[in-house]
């Protein structure tokens, strides 16, 4: 199993003045300890689950483009960008403009959004629930051509284009890993099976029914189920001492047992690096044999 750090928060005790070189901190040392992953959330103003709104907040994209400068070996994602946030042109070279930099190790998360606060209040269009899932298909259909060898004309119901140029493409072959975020028995996870690499669950009493629901759907769409990443989002906590490693070693491989191959999340800790050192020595090696 890898085991992948998110950072949700950045309302740091050293303040914005110091946070570029906190976070480059952070994310060296993760890298460096034996995190697979680093993943930012793309939100503009904090969510409540987190804190409150008025929190520290840096814009994902350019957030992951400095994490690229500070790390080596991690792949970089969102999890998760709501598919209203940014038109399909933009996200597909941003996406690519990264894995570039990055020497291919980006990948996109992505979803139909949720945020209506953070919405209104920058002027960021809302559309309907139907509408944001019909729009992230299009989305989908639209990525993957631009990350393939047709530059030709996008005709969707909303979104239309002359020439999906992207010059260069991507790094990676054939195109940097989609993971489509949510739980969604008839949309989401249906869309995972028809367009994704990986999907991103929550860790809750019905993960194990999820997992088949999205089975299924891969038998429909006539995918291989195993082709599919399966994540799981998890807070890392090894508690202020260490006391707790024992009981989230036992949970992360409860989930492996699942079949989940990815943990990531957040770990309340940071930024301290002497907690992402202890997970790198005891609980990433471990995880890694399950």
């Amino acid at each position: 199993m890898d085991i992948g750090l998110q950072i949700p928060d950045f309302t740091w005790p050293n303040g914005p003045a110091a946070l570029g070189p906190d976070l480059a901190a952070v994310a060296s040392t993760a890298d460096r300890v034996g995190f697979g992953y680093i993943a930012v959330m793309d939100h503009f103003f904090q969510i409540s689950a987190i804190g409150p709104s008025e929190n520290d907040m840096l814009e994902a994209y350019t957030t992951l483009g400095y994490l690229a400068a500070h790390t080596e070996r991690a792949k970089l994602f969102t999890l998760i960008t709501g598919v209203h946030y940014r038109d399909p042109g933009l996200l597909a070279k941003t996406v690519t403009t990264l894995d570039v930099l990055s020497g291919g190790r980006a990948m996109i998360g992505i979803g139909a959004g949720w945020n209506e606060e953070e919405s209104r209040g920058l002027g960021f269009p809302f559309p309907p629930v139907s509408e944001r899932f019909e729009r992230l298909e299009e989305t989908l259909q639209y990525l993957l051509q631009m990350w393939s060898d047709d530059d030709g004309p996008f005709e969707g119901r909303y979104y239309q284009a002359e020439r999906l140029l992207n010059v260069p493409q991507p790094l990676t072959k054939p195109h940097p890993p989609i993971m489509v975020g949510g739980s969604g028995e008839k949309k989401t996870l249906r869309l995972v099976a028809k367009y994704a690499q990986a999907c991103n669950l929550f860790n809750a009493p019905e993960l194990e029914h999820k997992l088949d629901v999205l089975k299924q759907h891969c038998e429909n769409e006539g995918r291989d189920y195993d082709e599919i990443t399966k994540t799981v989002y998890q807070v890392l906590d090894t508690g202020e001492n260490g006391e707790k490693t024992g009981q989230l070693i036992d949970e992360l491989g409860r989930l492996h047992d699942l079949g989940i191959d990815l943990a990531i999340g957040g770990v309340p800790q940071v930024p301290r690096l002497d907690v992402l050192e202890r997970i790198g020595a005891d609980v990433i090696p471990v995880a890694a044999k399950f």
